[in-house]
């Protein structure tokens, strides 16, 4: 217990150093939100990285999906670093950074307003953002009860309680700034703690190819491979259409979230992008790849602690059973390496939602003519209001709410991820097809937790996603454009920063 007690302690001391030094970047809005717009590839890469992953993933998602899809649950890691992260960064990275820039906007909202000429759209995605974000932002929380219960005995809610006072004190300190630097040294130890945990873990099954052999030899319980045995180690799993419902939302996803995409706003330049991509492709690989594929031998530790009173599996239970016989010293390293997980996101989500309110709706709407020192105050505060509000859908999460935590990355990407890609590449995308996409990725999602008209709530965040990718452009079409002065003012600037920077580039050559 002393082991990993001292762990923790040192870990929240780093957090809060990290904080007090980052004040000097938080005195502006620019600051506060976006780190003053120069922030290097490698914390924009470790920032981009944690954010994607957290508790949710390394207890809940690898173990729901381990269980039920075995060894081709590893797809998703691979999917995430793909596509949630290598062609995220190339297709998104540079055109969001110079737009962004060129628009003035701060968060996504922001960007929707400025693109389409249209402050109600400003403001309907503003409450789409803090409507979803925030029961994302609990079921966080969620994720950490069981495995701290198994390391330390102590209450659940001590635990979140803690963990939101030390999130909350080095955000409302250091801002974008010390969120980027702390990510930056808790993606350290997401790497290294995946690496030995992952290790650990087939050590105690005998090795590898042992832990494989005993995969093999386990019977599916899959309708599609009921009863057939080596389903759980195949390539495509026992289930694979399924399984690419999960790569779809969890990869293609993260496109459309506005605390991923806000990274790309604060990067120092174009360069930086570049450094930025192989970065974190290889932090996805390592990270995703590892959760998934550790959750993939879940089966191997079948017992009654990860089944409830009425003999069904409990998913969160799988990944804290099957770390529960490490020793110490790794079980102070995988709470440490959650807790990185958890508040690197937390962080990201809280800053993500404050600045948006702030930014979005408040100012100009509800409190005229705010001052860049009160929107930072504004928003310092307001991340005390989410924080605590996310504490308490933690402490006691109602069913609704907790329905809401399944759906919040398919709403809002279904909302978000076509009206933003088509924007940064085509002219022709109007203010129609924007509400058109914004109704239907709110509505699929929202609908089918109430109708079930399709069966699992992953493939109906992945059908939102692609219902707007079809939406966009077929409304365009048929709907009233935007003005060509406004609009060829946007992507002849972004062309012409194109050119310099090719030029520059040629003439450093």
């Amino acid at each position: 217990m002393g082991i990993k007690l001292t762990l923790l302690i040192v870990f929240f001391a780093v957090m809060v150093v990290v904080g007090l030094y980052s004040r000097k970047h938080a005195t502006s809005v620019d600051g506060f939100v976006l780190g003053g717009r120069s922030v290097g590839p490698w914390l924009t890469a470790f920032a981009y990285g944690t954010s994607y992953f957290s508790a949710v993933v390394f207890v809940g998602y690898a173990g729901q999906f381990g269980w039920k899809y075995g060894l081709s649950s590893t797809w998703i890691g691979i999917g995430n670093a793909l596509i949630g992260s290598l062609l995220a960064w190339v297709v998104l990275g540079r055109r969001t950074k110079v737009m962004s820039q060129h628009l003035k906007s701060k968060t996504m909202p922001d960007f929707f307003g400025e693109r389409y000429s249209s402050k109600a759209l400003k403001i309907a995605a503003s409450a789409i953002v803090f409507i979803f974000l925030v029961p994302y932002t609990a079921s966080i929380y969620n994720g950490l009860s069981r495995l701290f219960g198994m390391a330390f005995n102590i209450p659940y809610t001590y635990c979140v309680v803690v963990m939101a006072i030390f999130t909350g004190i080095y955000v409302i300190l250091g801002g974008y700034m010390a969120t980027a630097i702390n990510d930056f040294i808790q993606g350290i130890i997401m790497l290294i703690g995946i690496a030995a945990v992952i290790a650990a873990v087939l050590s105690g099954q005998g090795g590898f190819i042992e832990a494989i052999r005993k995969m093999a030899e386990i019977p599916s319980d899959v309708p599609v491979t009921m009863g057939q045995p080596g389903a759980f180690t195949s390539f495509f799993g026992p289930d694979p259409i399924n399984l690419l419902g999960v790569v779809i939302l969890t990869s293609l996803g993260t496109w459309g979230l506005p605390q991923m995409i806000g990274k790309f706003y604060a990067i120092k330049d174009e360069k930086a992008i570049n450094t930025g991509t192989v970065i974190s492709t290889l932090f996805a690989c390592v990270v995703a790849g590892g959760s998934y594929f550790l959750g993939g031998f879940g089966r191997l530790f079948d017992g009654s602690a990860i089944y409830d009173n009425t003999g069904n599996v409990v998913f969160d239970s799988i990944v804290p059973h099957m770390l529960s016989t490490l020793p110490d010293v790794l079980i102070g390293v995988v709470v440490v390496l959650v807790l990185s997980a958890s508040m690197s996101t937390l962080a990201s989500l809280v800053l993500t939602s404050s600045s948006t309110l702030t930014l979005d709706f408040l100012k100009d709407n509800v409190m005229k003519n705010m001052s860049e020192k009160k929107q930072v105050r504004t928003m310092q505060l307001l991340i005390v209001f989410f924080i605590a509000v996310s504490v308490v859908i933690a402490l006691d999460p109602p069913t609704f709410i907790a329905q809401l935590m399944g759906i919040s990355w398919g709403a809002l990407a279904g909302a978000f991820l076509a009206p933003f890609l088509y924007g940064l590449y085509w002219r022709g995308v109007t203010k129609a097809a924007v509400w058109a996409s914004f109704a239907a990725g709110v509505g699929i999602t929202v609908s089918n937790m109430f109708l079930h008209y399709i069966a699992s709530p992953i493939n109906a965040g992945a059908a939102a996603m692609i219902a707007g990718l079809v939406i966009v452009p077929v409304v365009s079409i048929v709907t009233p454009k935007l003005g060509k002065e406004h609009v060829d003012e946007i992507f002849t600037c972004y062309e012409e920063k194109v050119t310099i920077t090719k030029k520059r580039s040629l003439e450093a050559n």
